[in-house]
């Protein structure tokens, strides 16, 4: 066997000195590659992700980004069946081999549509709107997020090669930050294969990644304040690398998700002959059995009532009895073998463990029927199940997690234990509650959600469609307090904005207005020369305005209004009433009759580059509007969304609705579709 896996370095693929490990097929054991970084310039690695990858990437905006990550995941989405049948040596079947690489690819489609739809078409991001620090508003102050200027140092777990990957890439590279990626040497091959592709394909500049298979050197070494490391294995190891002194003399940002003996809670409520018994018999069992065990979100402790144990022992037994196992290239299989020989006696030493508190009530031989395999030569490992009597007073049944396909019953009487069993975890990734009783979800997830980092509460009513306990999402965090690490990952754009420096920045409105490209008040105002809804996106500037002249509003507009629209709430039909109310004089005009005339003075009626209004978004009504009042809008362009190749973008306009007095008496956002140059002489 002379095969060995490449490193991907300065753009270059090379291999590192030496013969390094050998890596063996999780199913026959055969030798699959060699693996080594030995001889690797790691000081230079990073200097070319700061020097090369990142100022390629920031040079894009988060919307180039995005769509950078679109069509990386289409050319992957391309060449998957390659991964899938690489995949199969890791131990994976074909559904565990889903969730890792359309389950990865799909997370960058995810990170390319929120870039594009919750991010600006910009280099910084806005976080919230402008302070207000100073009385006349001549100094003022915004928070903005910029990207890192070091680089993402990537180590990942072993038992998902290709999502543990892509959920940590998609967000560093939407933030404008180059990554290093080193993945866990027993499956390196497969992240190896699909590196090679994303390199292939040429979406990516020169320097947004390079790869270590094999030990990370002394890259540590050479860390600083700019780079960031997001870590996924052992906590001991996590530990380890938090320590070391130069993580801790640079405050390098360290995220970590770790060890997890996740927990999930079955309802007083859900006894056998419910849905919800049946639910988590399901529940339970696929979490098991998906992926051989090997899922940092897969449930350790099964917390049941302990009148439905035996049962519950029952129904487990025989629906782990069914679970056929092998290789995992066989159709018929549904559990295959763990990634590797050493992580199966990994496996047995922990159920070991447990055993001495806990009984194994199904499982837990060495002995037992394979499909197409010889289990001398794989990594099989046959289900477990413990059962635990007294849980409250054990300890490593809290404390021992046996990563593979093992769990524990851990009755209880009432829910106070339940919430105390499940607290003594010290912390998770996932937990979960299956329940028909709303208000016993409410009070177990009030009582435990200090102890997760996701939560998911599953009934009769949303099964169907549930992502399941164990399915992080990009939507979603992952990550978890104490022993899961307390780190975060993906989140949305929460992801994204861990790559990224918040800095506050404080100085007067106009130059606030020019470094995050949104309009603020006390900036100047510019007279557009012309209404501003007859120019094209291009034309408009940020502090183009138009100042409306005013109208009168009437007790006739307001008490037609009220007969036209059916809104006869008593503030604008009985004067009466409405001067009993705290907040009103009498008669007041409706909010939304405050809008519509607003709209009426400031929108120029005929065909031109606005093409639409789709939103209004932060209205608020300062003061309430009497009849003789008179009305007037000063509208002003706040921000501009260029959308690439769809002929128009998208244009923030700020709203002010003032009185006869100079008060404000409503404020918002308007937000309008605006047609490029181009479109727009197209259709003239």
């Amino acid at each position: 066997m002379n095969i060995k896996l490449g490193n991907l370095v300065q753009d270059q693929w090379i291999e590192g000195d030496g013969d390094g490990n050998i890596l063996t097929n999780a199913v026959n054991g055969e030798p699959l590659a060699k693996i080594t970084s030995a001889g690797l310039d790691f000081s230079s690695i990073l200097h070319h992700a700061r020097s090369v990858g990142g100022a390629n990437l920031r040079k894009r905006t988060f919307h180039e980004r995005a769509e950078m990550l679109k069509e990386l995941a289409k050319y992957l989405m391309e060449h998957k069946e390659e991964f899938y049948a690489l995949s199969a040596a890791t131990g994976a079947t074909r559904a565990d081999s889903w969730v890792d690489i359309d389950g990865g690819i799909s997370t960058l489609f995810v990170y390319s549509g929120k870039g594009r739809r919750e991010m600006p078409n910009d280099h910084v991001y806005l976080d919230g709107p402008p302070e207000q620090i100073s009385k006349n508003g001549t100094f003022t102050a915004q928070h903005i997020f910029t990207p890192k200027l070091g680089a993402a140092v990537h180590i990942n777990a072993f038992n998902f090669p290709c999502w543990g990957m892509l959920e940590k890439l998609a967000p560093t590279l939407l933030a404008g930050v180059p990554a290093i990626i080193k993945p866990a040497s027993s499956t390196a091959y497969l992240t190896e294969l699909m590196v090679r592709r994303m390199i292939t394909s040429g979406v990516l500049p020169d320097g947004a990644i390079q790869l270590i298979c094999g030990s990370v050197g002394d890259l540590f070494e050479h860390l600083n304040c700019q780079d960031t490391i997001a870590f996924t294995g052992s906590k001991n190891t996590a530990e380890f690398l938090q320590q070391h002194p130069q993580v801790v003399s640079e405050s390098v940002a360290f995220t970590a998700e770790t060890d997890s003996l996740n927990s999930s809670i079955l309802g007083p409520d859900a006894v056998p002959g419910t849905p919800e018994f049946d639910l988590y018999v399901k529940e339970v069992t696929r979490e098991m059995t998906s992926k051989a065990g090997q899922k940092c979100t897969a449930i350790r402790r099964i917390i049941a009532p302990a009148a439905v144990t035996a049962e519950l022992i029952e129904a487990l037994s025989a629906a782990l009895g069914k679970i056929r196992i092998g290789n995992p290239a066989n159709e018929n299989v549904h559990m295959g073998a763990l990634a590797s020989q050493g992580q199966r006696a990994e496996v047995r030493s922990r159920v070991a463990d447990l055993s001495h508190e806990a009984d194994v009530v199904f499982g837990g031989t060495e002995d037992f029927d394979l499909i197409d395999a010889d289990a001398t030569k794989g990594a099989f490992v046959m289900p477990t199940l413990l059962h635990c009597e007294q849980p409250l007073t054990s300890h490593s049944v809290h404390s021992v997690e046996a990563f593979g396909p093992v769990s524990t019953i851990l009755p209880y009487e009432n829910i106070d234990e339940a919430i105390e069993l499940s607290r003594l975890g010290e912390g998770s990734l996932a937990g979960s509650i299956i329940t028909n009783d709303n208000s016993v979800a409410r009070q177990l997830v009030l009582g435990t959600a200090a102890f997760h980092g996701r939560m998911v509460v599953i009934n009769r009513h949303c099964a169907a469609e549930s992502t399941g306990h164990g399915s992080p999402l990009p939507h979603l965090v992952h990550g978890g307090p104490g022993r899961a690490g307390g780190g975060e990952e993906m989140g949305g754009i929460r992801g994204v904005l861990h790559y990224m420096q918040r800095t506050a920045v404080q100085g007067s409105p106009q130059t606030l207005t020019a470094i995050g490209h949104r309009w603020i008040r006390g900036a100047d105002q510019n007279d557009p020369g012309q209404h501003p809804f007859r120019k094209t996106f291009e034309q408009l500037e940020l502090g183009d305005t138009l100042i409306t002249d005013a109208r009168e509003v009437t007790l006739e507009d307001i008490e037609h209004f009220a007969e036209f629209t059916g809104d006869k709430f008593y503030a604008h039909t009985d004067e009466e009433a409405a001067a009993r109310n705290p907040f009103f004089e009498g008669r007041v005009a409706h909010g939304y009759l405050i809008l519509s005339f607003a709209a009426g003075l400031f929108v120029d009626p005929d065909f031109g580059p606005v093409l639409a209004n789709y939103g209004v978004d932060d209205l608020r009504f300062a003061q309430p509007v009497n009849y003789g009042d008179t009305l007037k809008v000063r509208l002003c362009c706040k921000q501009k969304t260029l959308r690439a190749g769809t002929g128009y973008g998208e244009v923030r306009w700020d709203s002010e609705v003032t009185n006869q007095n100079e008060e404000v008496v409503a404020q918002y956002d308007v937000l309008t579709m605006v047609a490029t140059d181009e479109h727009w002489a197209s259709v003239n």
